[in-house]
């Protein structure tokens, strides 16, 4: 089941390899509506580190919601699954940067602002979070060009005309004639 509003968006399924990716391609697209293009790659890395955790860990099955929440400058995404046990963040220790397994929270630490992990209040299973500052990502703006064509005495051929964006933010017109070449 997938429920979503303006800032909240709540997906349930069960956390196996091939629902993985299609959980990441979801919080992509929510994100992108949301225009919060920056946070895509971090959000996704998060999400999947923290449903690999659940295929991985959770007892006594894997059904679990994903839930992002974009509230008050500030995206958070968790994860809510049936097991009650919390997970405990591994210390790396020096030289096992090449261990294929165990380092979800640690890259989930690394790459939130705020992390973390609690009981539900309902006391059946867990919430493993992560939050991210938001900002949306600016819409292009509209600027119509105008240009003023000054009359040339001299036939041209072809023309290159450079424009500055500075000049167009600002209003200033840029005469046809820069840049032009004789023919």
């Amino acid at each position: 089941m997938i429920s979503h509003s303006r800032r909240h968006c709540v997906v349930e399924l069960q956390a196996l390899p091939c629902r993985i990716g299609q959980i990441r391609r979801i919080v992509s697209a929510q994100l992108r509506h949301w225009q919060l293009d920056p946070l895509i790659d971090r959000a996704a890395l998060g999400v999947t580190e923290l449903l690999s955790n659940v295929h991985l860990h959770a007892q006594p099955d894997k059904t679990c919601t994903v839930e992002i929440e974009l509230r008050l400058g500030r995206l958070t995404v968790s994860v809510i699954d049936s097991d009650p046990r919390l997970p405990v963040l591994r210390a790396t220790p020096q030289g096992a940067s090449l261990e294929t397994s165990g380092r979800g929270l640690a890259l989930v630490e690394a790459l939130s602002e705020a992390w973390g992990a609690r009981h539900r209040a309902d006391g059946r299973g867990k919430v493993v979070w992560f939050s991210l500052a938001a900002a949306p990502t600016p819409a292009a703006p509209q600027v119509p060009v105008r240009i003023k064509a000054k009359p040339v005495r001299e036939p041209v051929r072809s023309a290159l005309v450079a424009v500055d964006p500075g000049a167009l933010a600002t209003g200033l017109s840029v005469p046809a004639s820069v840049g032009a070449r004789p023919g």
